[in-house]
Protein backbone atom coordinates (compact mmCIF):
# COMPACT_ATOMS: atom_id res chain seq x y z
CA UNK A 1 0.00 0.00 0.00
CA UNK A 2 1.35 3.45 -0.92
CA UNK A 3 -0.95 6.16 0.35
CA UNK A 4 -0.60 9.52 -1.37
CA UNK A 5 -0.29 12.21 1.28
CA UNK A 6 0.31 15.28 -0.86
CA UNK A 7 0.34 16.40 -4.49
CA UNK A 8 2.02 19.62 -5.53
CA UNK A 9 2.44 20.34 -9.23
CA UNK A 10 4.08 17.29 -10.83
CA UNK A 11 5.12 15.77 -7.47
CA UNK A 12 3.35 13.00 -5.58
CA UNK A 13 4.41 12.50 -1.96
CA UNK A 14 3.71 9.09 -0.46
CA UNK A 15 4.69 6.37 2.02
CA UNK A 16 5.27 2.67 1.57
CA UNK A 17 3.23 0.90 4.22
CA UNK A 18 5.78 -1.78 5.05
CA UNK A 19 9.11 -0.12 5.06
CA UNK A 20 11.56 1.00 7.71
CA UNK A 21 10.26 2.83 10.79
CA UNK A 22 12.42 5.96 10.46
CA UNK A 23 10.27 8.93 9.42
CA UNK A 24 10.67 9.57 5.69
CA UNK A 25 8.70 10.36 2.56
CA UNK A 26 8.93 9.23 -1.06
CA UNK A 27 8.35 11.64 -3.92
CA UNK A 28 7.81 10.81 -7.56
CA UNK A 29 7.23 12.67 -10.79
CA UNK A 30 7.64 11.86 -14.44
CA UNK A 31 11.44 12.24 -14.29
CA UNK A 32 12.03 9.83 -11.40
CA UNK A 33 11.71 9.30 -7.67
CA UNK A 34 13.47 10.25 -4.43
CA UNK A 35 13.32 9.40 -0.75
CA UNK A 36 13.88 12.01 1.96
CA UNK A 37 14.48 11.48 5.67
CA UNK A 38 12.61 13.82 8.00
CA UNK A 39 14.40 12.73 11.17
CA UNK A 40 16.69 13.80 12.63
CA UNK A 41 16.65 16.44 9.86
CA UNK A 42 15.37 16.75 6.31
CA UNK A 43 17.91 15.19 3.97
CA UNK A 44 18.02 13.20 0.78
CA UNK A 45 18.17 9.46 1.40
CA UNK A 46 18.04 8.19 -2.19
CA UNK A 47 17.64 9.63 -5.65
CA UNK A 48 16.41 7.73 -8.68
CA UNK A 49 17.07 9.90 -11.76
CA UNK A 50 15.78 13.26 -10.52
CA UNK A 51 17.84 16.29 -11.54
CA UNK A 52 19.19 18.63 -8.88
CA UNK A 53 16.57 21.29 -9.72
CA UNK A 54 13.77 18.86 -8.87
CA UNK A 55 15.52 17.73 -5.70
CA UNK A 56 15.92 21.33 -4.54
CA UNK A 57 12.25 22.07 -5.23
CA UNK A 58 11.12 18.89 -3.50
CA UNK A 59 13.20 19.72 -0.44
CA UNK A 60 11.56 23.17 -0.33
CA UNK A 61 8.14 21.55 -0.50
CA UNK A 62 8.99 19.12 2.29
CA UNK A 63 10.11 22.01 4.48
CA UNK A 64 6.92 23.91 3.63
CA UNK A 65 4.67 20.89 4.32
CA UNK A 66 6.73 19.19 7.02
CA UNK A 67 4.04 19.20 9.70
CA UNK A 68 1.44 17.89 7.25
CA UNK A 69 3.78 15.03 6.27
CA UNK A 70 4.56 14.24 9.92
CA UNK A 71 0.87 14.24 10.82
CA UNK A 72 0.07 11.92 7.90
CA UNK A 73 2.89 9.59 9.00
CA UNK A 74 1.52 9.34 12.53
CA UNK A 75 -2.04 8.80 11.28
CA UNK A 76 -0.91 6.10 8.87
CA UNK A 77 1.56 4.27 11.11
CA UNK A 78 -0.11 4.98 14.44
CA UNK A 79 2.99 6.26 16.18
Amino acid sequence: MTPTILRVGPYRFFFFSREEPRLHVHVECEAGEAKFWLDPQIELARNYNLPQEDLARIRELIVEHEQEIRDAWHRHFGS
